[in-house]
């Protein structure tokens, strides 16, 4: 399956991904540890 970074908005293949977040129960998948940051500093900004 794909997820789509909620900061940069690139498709990013859940299996596998090396970058996720987990806020309010849902994870959230980053293509790069900067997005991973960027969300992780305000979730609640970027969670859909």
């Amino acid at each position: 399956m794909t997820a789509i970074d909620p900061i940069c908005k690139m498709k990013v293949e859940e299996k596998g991904a090396r970058f996720t977040s987990v806020y309010e129960g849902k994870t959230y998948y980053f293509c790069n540890p900067g997005c991973k940051r960027t969300f992780d500093i305000d979730p609640k900004k970027y969670a859909l």
